[in-house]
């Protein structure tokens, strides 16, 4: 069967051209790039080329022969359903004959590609993969037993449910113990795979490995003081898993366990340390904790309080934190993620987006080290142990943590006392009882910290305020609250922007806690909010409308009557042109009231000239004017339609006119506006429908027109900022087109291939709405007659029309 095949000169020198310009930084070269691999993929033996520059040009460097392999790697996950059978078994020979290749990075681009396979249901159909795989392990050569394990490790991360059920004829059954042997190798990287293998499949509980569990603890045990960090990383990581699954087993060995868990949470190696500390983590919701734990507390205690200092690292990630005033530098726009504060659970307070770190799960494994900088370290999952075993421990915490909190809170060195301030945050929920004597002397303290030197101790002492604002409420106002208040209002205007963000978040939690409290304080505070309106940045601002919408919710028909007067001073007289800044902000305030206050906002709207400010607005030469005043549209026709609706005649054909894509927030706010007033118009839309429906159906065709590898990232569903509701957006506009449809069928008629294929690209639309997408899909079918559908829907590119019928049944 083997017949070697043997690539063409010419073709062979055209496709490295194309892998040495797709390494250019230049973007338009890689578009060009892109487009030629596009092409390309309409050549099967394509991918024959892609393998050979990998494994058989020797003569190429190495990045551009991985570079081949990714490529390729990106095609098998696309197309490989398309490959002839000739292609994909000389991929697949090639693949088995060069995972021993001397170079590292081809040998890991290589198990790359044996696992993108693997789980494209491959491993079926693949049968001597694992055999093959295995058998590699005993090689004498190393790179090939390397080779051969680093593939086994990502199949098994890939695929471990596969090859725990029985389509595969338990191929674990041979494959664990053979991974447990490789735990005494004498190559510290083996070792390092063969642990990680085996740990896939212990959350899992797999009866293969459970029937070796007390071989496999032995041998963790074995491994406990290994000189390689991975291998320690890896045994603390098999450990901690251990401890949710099979407590049983670990029991008998609990207090060797834990002591050797905090050798490990104090290593040389940080990635050692966080792994080693997740146990405490984990261990605090085991029953037994208590227990197990109370002998130890005081070794512990120090330990975890220690892992809470900013290490040297952080602090030269942190530099724009530790410079102080960085209000002024525009946000990265990877750093504005949608977020979610004021969270209820533990880890989430200390681990900021740690379930988001494995945001796109496409980019995943070109060769990235796992280890690159997320928001999880060590000091976040010090300070989450500490507060979880808090809640444990409550006041008996206390007698080993207060003599540190003594040292630490008063010390000269800022990233000491800096710890101790966070410290003091994690046990306030677990030690709440215990704390109330010393909080007299303590609060005051922290608010004087609030107005710190160092930005990184200021945004600190904003959080830990904000875990005792319980009982700052409840004492006499002049005596914490208000001290505190005027400190926090402080620091909202804060050069820094995390110490704007901090203070902002600690300032919702306040309003929470404090409610109709803070209704004497009220024009001080939206005159603090309203200015930080004009400093922030983009990330913050989406806080800070947090912030507002959070007052309004706590102070509720209070805001009526201080706001009004506040509007309109920021309302500047008709007569001279306004700041266009400050008509955006104050447009924008309006929004977060709108959004916070719900249906009491009606009063203000009623009170007011906000509606003819607003229609002023909205044809305003400048787009984030427009773009503001379409937002404010949205949210007051949710709050209080029956003001609005007197006006609908005067904006919708403003709103049509808005509908350009090329200013793309500004078109997204209008889209989303006319949404919301459809839902609410109904069968009264009708005379509206033709002033907008054909550029949305046009517009809501952009976002999925074929998208290029590279390009995806930014340009798609480049949701303006000021609405970060992207599924709710998308949600309402769709919403908004099937009432408008369902009005007037007509007139869709000859965009409706659009329309098939914008349903199309929904992957789980909510049920009120799938039910609105099929009945309108099968009302167009009946309309038109089967056979016209036919002739219709032949037209359709294959993944539409499949998966319309299998969605939709059409």
């Amino acid at each position: 069967m083997e017949c070697e095949w043997k690539p063409d000169d010419q073709g062979l020198q055209q496709i490295l051209q194309l892998l040495k310009e797709s390494q250019s930084p230049d973007t338009s070269t890689q578009r060009s790039v892109q487009q030629r691999l596009e092409q390309l993929n309409h050549y099967p033996d394509f991918n024959n080329y892609l393998i050979f520059v990998l494994t058989k040009l020797k003569s190429e460097d190495e990045p551009t022969r991985s570079l081949s392999g990714l490529i390729l790697k990106n095609n098998v996950k696309a197309h490989y359903q398309n490959f002839p059978n000739g292609v994909s078994d000389f991929i697949k020979s090639e693949c088995l004959q060069n995972i021993g290749d001397s170079s590292p990075l081809i040998r890991a681009t290589v198990g790359i590609l044996i696992t993108t396979i693997a789980s494209k249901g491959e491993l079926q159909n693949w049968p001597e993969l694992l055999p093959k795989l295995c058998l590699l392990l005993d090689s004498e050569d190393y790179n090939t037993c390397e080779g051969a394990f680093g593939a086994l490790q990502k199949i098994c991360e890939d695929s471990a449910e596969v090859l725990d059920s029985d389509m595969l004829d338990r191929p674990l059954n041979v494959m664990i113990p053979k991974f447990l042997q490789f735990f005494k190798h004498s190559s510290p990287k083996i070792r390092s795979h063969a642990i990680a293998c085996v740990n896939q499949f212990i959350i899992s509980r797999t009866q293969a490995l459970m029937l070796h569990i007390d071989g496999f603890i032995e041998n963790l045990f074995a491994l406990a003081t290994d000189e390689e960090p991975e291998v320690r990383k890896n045994v603390c990581r098999a450990l901690v898993m251990l401890l949710e699954v099979r407590m049983d087993r670990l029991l008998p060995h609990m207090h060797n366990i834990i002591e050797y868990m905090l050798q490990r949470t104090q290593d040389q190696d940080e990635n050692v340390a966080l792994e080693a500390c997740e146990f405490w983590l984990t261990l605090a919701e085991q029953p037994v904790c208590k227990d197990v734990l109370c002998n130890h507390l005081s070794k512990l205690t120090p330990v975890l309080v220690n892992g809470m200092k900013y290490s040297e690292i952080d602090i030269i990630l942190l530099k724009g934190d530790v410079e102080e005033d960085d209000e002024a530098i525009p946000d990265n726009e990877q750093d504005i993620r949608p977020r979610f504060h004021r969270s209820r659970t533990v880890a989430q307070q200390y681990e900021g987006d740690r379930d988001g770190i494995e945001e796109d799960d496409d980019e995943d494994d070109d060769l990235e080290d796992d280890d690159t900088i997320s928001d999880w370290n060590l000091r976040k999952c010090s300070a989450a142990a500490l507060d979880v075993l808090a809640n444990v421990f409550r006041d008996d915490l206390l007698l080993p943590i207060l003599p540190l909190l003594k040292e630490l809170l008063f010390h000269p060195e800022w990233v000491i006392k800096e710890s101790g301030i966070l410290v003091l945050g994690a046990i306030a929920e677990g030690c709440m009882q215990g704390m109330i004597a010393y909080l007299p002397e303590l609060i005051p303290h922290l608010v004087q910290c609030l107005s710190d030197k160092k930005a990184l101790v200021r945004s600190i002492t904003c959080w830990t305020l904000s875990r005792y604002a319980h009982w700052v409420v409840s004492q006499p106002p002049d005596t914490y609250l208000k001290p505190l208040m005027t400190e926090l209002l402080k620091r909202i205007l804060d050069s820094n922007k995390r110490v704007q963000e901090a203070a902002c978040s600690a300032f919702a939690t306040l309003e929470e806690e404090a409610c109709t409290e803070l209704v004497p304080y009220l024009a001080y505070i939206l005159d603090t909010l309203v200015f930080a309106f004009s400093k922030y940045q983009h990330k913050n601002l989406l806080i800070l409308y947090d912030a507002i919408g959070t007052l309004a919710d706590s102070v509720g028909h209070h805001l009526n009557k201080p706001v009004h007067t506040e509007l309109h001073q920021s309302q500047p007289d008709q007569y001279e042109a306004p700041d266009k800044d400050f008509m955006i902000v104050a447009l924008d305030l309006l929004s977060g009231l709108a959004e916070g206050l719900g249906d009491n906002i009606e009063q203000l709207v009623a009170r007011s000239n906000i509606l003819t400010l607003m229609y002023q607005c909205m044809q305003d030469k400048m787009p984030e004017v427009r773009q503001s005043s379409f937002a404010l549209l949205g949210d007051l026709t949710k709050a209080c339609f029956m003001h609005v609706k007197p006006c609908i005649a005067d904006f919708m054909p403003i709103l049509g006119t808005n509908l350009n894509p090329e200013l793309i927030s500004v078109c997204n706010n209008a889209t989303w506006a006319i949404g919301e007033i459809s839902i609410q118009m109904g069968a009264e839309m009708q005379p509206y429908v033709a002033m907008v429906l054909h550029q949305l159906v046009e517009i809501i065709n952009r976002p999925n027109t074929p998208k290029t590898l590279l390009e995806n990232t930014g340009t798609t569903r480049c949701t303006s900022l000021r609405n970060i509701r992207d599924n709710e957006e998308k949600d309402s506009a769709f919403r908004g087109i099937c009432t408008m449809i369902s009005v007037n069928p007509g007139g869709v008629v000859q965009d409706f291939i659009f329309f098939c294929d914008a349903v199309a690209s929904w992957v789980n639309p909510k049920d009120d709405l799938r039910d609105m997408f099929g009945k309108i899909l099968h009302g167009f079918k009946n309309q038109v007659g089967e056979e016209n559908w036919g002739r219709f829907s032949d037209q359709f590119p294959l993944p539409l029309k499949e998966r319309l019928a299998a969605f939709y049944g059409v």
